[in-house]
């Protein structure tokens, strides 16, 4: 397809973001905080990172039950989702540390997991975070395997149940990044005509390959070789690890966009979209954060991704104190500040979404 160069226009709301970047700029010079994570994201990063590498090593050993060792794989599922979440995501967006050999070392991390740094910083931080929402750009709501995430993406009769089975299908997430980062070579090469993204750099092309060649050999051909597992076993582990991760992910991803009260913006025919950028991440973004700091702890503050979307450049650990500022902002303008009461209100929010967008048809379909 032709994709087209796509712009933020609305003059009378774009002081929103200048005065609240203003107000968040003071909160931290007036307490004396620094905007990246800090100490308590190594700490963090490092506790992540256990939870997944130290059940892998124990699985190595070969001295375990299998159901033990079942155990350990879900256990590594929860550490892969917990190191995208906590450790990579802040990484790759530069805020987990002041230091870019830090964040680029720690951003590393998602080649343990099976995905790509380049890729993950030009699908995630350029385009989803830019074009929030906008079908065929933003690849989180676009063309999904069986799913409608997006109504300007065609209805099909299954589409309709697709809020019984959505779920299986997210925990197929990172399993997917094994050959969805190829398949983003030429989307980023089409993209890269309207200047959106670059051409894909060879560099990165060979990167790739080695990389994906190196966790095949990290999570497949050592535990093979290294203990009595048979395939079936070890597909089955691979499975339960990859499952239990992509569930977690998908599901905390898609909670913050895919929602009652979030809009999918439709660029006009030249690509125009109607509020400038800060106004349009307020409109097609959630919170679900609620009283439960265990859980935004565990899911890199995600759950605040209103802050997130605004200032992505800032820690997650910081997003709980800027809520209030943001809300605030939001109210003395006259703009929706969209946050769900608490994880399970976010989750039957987007299963109703799920069910609404396999039975309604888009505007576009009905002329």
């Amino acid at each position: 397809m032709q994709y087209q160069k796509i712009k933020f226009n609305n003059k009378e709301k774009s002081t929103f973001f200048p005065t609240l970047r203003q107000r968040v700029d003071l909160y931290f010079s007036e307490n004396n905080l620094c905007k990246t994570g800090g100490n308590q994201i190594i700490f963090k990063a490092f506790f992540m990172l256990s939870l997944y590498l130290i059940p892998y090593f124990l699985i190595l050993t070969g001295s375990l039950s299998d159901m033990t060792m079942l155990a350990l794989s879900v256990l590594m599922g929860v550490g892969v989702a917990g190191v995208g979440m906590s450790v990579m995501h802040d990484a790759i967006h530069g805020s987990l540390a002041n230091s870019n050999i830090l964040n680029k070392i720690f951003g590393g991390s998602i080649y343990l997991l099976g995905g790509n740094a380049y890729n993950w910083e030009v699908q995630h931080n350029r385009l989803h975070h830019t074009y929030t929402n906008i079908h065929e750009v933003d690849e989180d709501i676009t063309g999904k395997f069986l799913l409608r995430l997006s109504y300007q993406e065609k209805q099909k009769y299954i589409h309709r149940f697709q809020h019984i089975y959505a779920f299986l299908l997210y925990s197929l997430m990172t399993i997917s990044f094994l050959w969805k980062d190829f398949k983003e070579i030429s989307l980023f090469n089409k993209m890269s005509e309207t200047g959106m993204t670059k051409p894909y750099p060879k560099k990165e092309l060979i990167r790739l390959i080695v990389s994906k060649l190196a966790y095949v050999l990290f999570i497949c051909i050592i535990p093979l070789a290294f203990t009595s597992l048979t395939f079936g076993e070890w597909a089955i582990g691979f499975m339960a690890m990859h499952c239990t991760a992509g569930m977690i992910l998908s599901t905390v991803f898609q909670m913050a966009h895919v929602v009652e009260g979030t809009d999918q913006p439709v660029p006009d025919n030249v690509g125009n979209v109607e509020n400038a950028w800060a106004v349009h991440q307020l409109q097609t973004t959630s919170n679900f954060a609620g009283k439960n700091r265990i859980l935004s702890w565990y899911i890199g503050g995600l759950d605040y991704q209103i802050e997130h979307h605004l200032f992505p450049s800032i820690s997650h650990i910081h997003y709980h104190a800027l809520s209030p500022i943001v809300s605030q902002t939001a109210e003395e303008f006259g703009l929706e500040y969209n946050a769900k009461s608490d994880f399970m209100n976010a989750l039957g929010s987007h299963v109703r979404m799920l069910r609404k967008m396999g039975t309604e048809r888009s505007a576009l379909e009905l002329v």
